[in-house]
């Protein structure tokens, strides 16, 4: 068996290693007008040597055969996760969830996050045995199941609406599906939601067809054309006060129903109600290649969900991470676990700040930025702690050596980096020592006077 994964990593793994130098040639072929060879995408990391050498103009997937057999295994194996986190913090399974859906790990794992709500709903896909492409859903009977059907509503990313209608029906269908059975509510979470919320539309008047179809809105997403969630432009224009004003944003952005014969309605008055319900909210990844701190997307809609569910329930729900980066072993963490595992991981290691040193002004806008994202995840979830503000006061900004790195290759983001941290003492976010923040405002004004002599110069 050694004998074997050796010739295979020396007979495939190496060649198409070595090869990655096309990347380069690729680009300079692509600009010059000339032919770039097709290739598959993935993540490498994953096992997918297939899709090596990159450099290539790569092609994703055919939407029809999401979610893959192999997608499906480790879309059960999440599903049982997270039910397992939920039950030994709560003592019960959660009844309502929200889960983030993009459309970038759909293609790199054939639909694993797909995969797992299906599971957690309580339904299987039907693959066609000659071609792999979907067919359908079948329910899987309640005795099969470790749990009572989830009730699970979708913020999907304005990528995933566009690359992935089916699937947006898809699971559309798989909520009538779970609704129309004949089954106990008790056992059913999904049914017992819908048919109490179509009682309180009949109430209003409201048809009973008319009300089951509002009632089983669970796909949420930008309107058409846009995409994003508002959250990232809300904090850096400081237009907001609370977390409760990042959830109105949230909702406003990503209050539109799709579905089966829906494409993009206005329905921001039902996705308040589905959040009223919420939990807890979930956001997987397929990668170690990235994490929770790597962009503001995460924040936007991960933590925007968080904030979301706040402004409508009241109270922060539960968030969990999921890690699927090893399919054999996947785990989930709560994001204030998540965080602070990728702050000592990489936002306060050394060799990591160093090799962003390299790069002079971009890598110091990388480590801006990097404060920025820590603190919109505070701003809409309320996940850093006064060590944290400290420890990138100490590293980032107030170190000697730092200091005179920043100055030299990027003044402006080591402004950013003293005026975003007084920001979050401002707040109140970050309990700051008054030693601390008078070191941060000498810090602002005398780059600031720097920057100032350069412009005047």
């Amino acid at each position: 068996e050694v004998r074997r994964v050796v010739e295979f990593i020396r007979d495939v793994v190496l060649p198409k290693l070595e090869q990655t130098t096309e990347e380069i040639d690729s680009v300079v072929a692509a600009l010059s007008g000339r032919h770039v060879l097709p290739g598959g995408s993935g993540a490498p990391t994953r096992g997918m040597v297939d899709i090596l050498p990159t450099g290539r103009n790569f092609f994703s997937v055919d939407p029809f055969r999401i979610p893959s057999p192999t997608a499906w295994i480790t879309g059960k194996a999440l599903g049982d996760a997270l039910i397992e986190r939920h039950m030994n913090e709560t003592g019960k399974p959660p009844e309502s969830i929200g889960m983030v859906i993009w459309g970038s790990p759909t293609m790199r794992t054939m639909g694993e996050d797909i995969a797992e709500a299906f599971y957690l709903m309580g339904v299987r896909p039907v693959w066609n045995s000659r071609n792999g492409r979907i067919e359908g859903l079948e329910i899987i009977p309640s005795g099969e199941l470790k749990f009572p059907r989830v009730d699970v509503t979708f913020r999907t990313s304005g990528f995933f609406r566009d690359s992935f209608p089916n699937l947006m029906e898809l699971l559309d269908d798989a909520v009538a599906m779970v609704t129309a059975l004949d089954e106990p509510v008790e056992n059913n979470f999904l049914r017992k939601h819908v048919l109490t919320e179509v009682e309180e539309l009949v109430k209003r008047g409201i048809d009973p067809e008319t009300a089951l179809r509002e009632a089983s809105f669970r796909i949420f997403s930008d309107p058409p054309g846009v995409y994003g969630a508002g959250i990232p432009a809300a904090i850096d224009a400081k237009a907001w006060e609370k977390s409760e004003d990042l959830g109105e944003v949230y909702i406003t952005w990503g209050g539109y129903a799709y579905g089966k014969g829906v494409y993009g309605e206005d329905r921001r008055e039902v996705f308040r109600r589905r959040l009223s319900d919420i939990s807890l909210v979930v956001k997987n990844e397929d990668s170690r290649e990235y994490d929770l701190l790597s962009s503001d997307d995460f924040n936007a809609y991960f933590g925007g969900f968080v904030a979301a569910v706040k402004t409508v329930s009241g109270n922060y729900p539960k968030a969990y991470s999921g890690d699927a980066s090893d399919p054999d072993r996947v785990r989930y963490r709560s994001i204030q676990e998540e965080v602070k595992h990728v702050f000592r991981s990489r936002i306060l290691n050394p060799k990591w700040m160093e090799g962003l040193m390299r790069h002079g002004y971009k890598g110091a806008g990388d480590l801006s930025r990097a404060v920025d994202i820590s603190f919109h995840w505070d701003a809409t979830s309320d996940v850093m702690e006064d060590w944290m503000y400290d420890a990138l006061s100490e590293k980032y900004a107030l170190d000697e050596k730092m200091q005179e790195w920043f100055k030299e290759v990027n003044p402006y983001a080591l402004q950013n980096i003293a005026e975003r941290l007084l920001e979050a003492a401002s707040r109140g976010m970050w309990n700051a020592s008054e030693e601390m923040k008078k070191r941060l405002e000498d810090l602002y004004l005398d780059v600031e006077g720097d920057i100032e002599e350069r412009t005047d110069a």
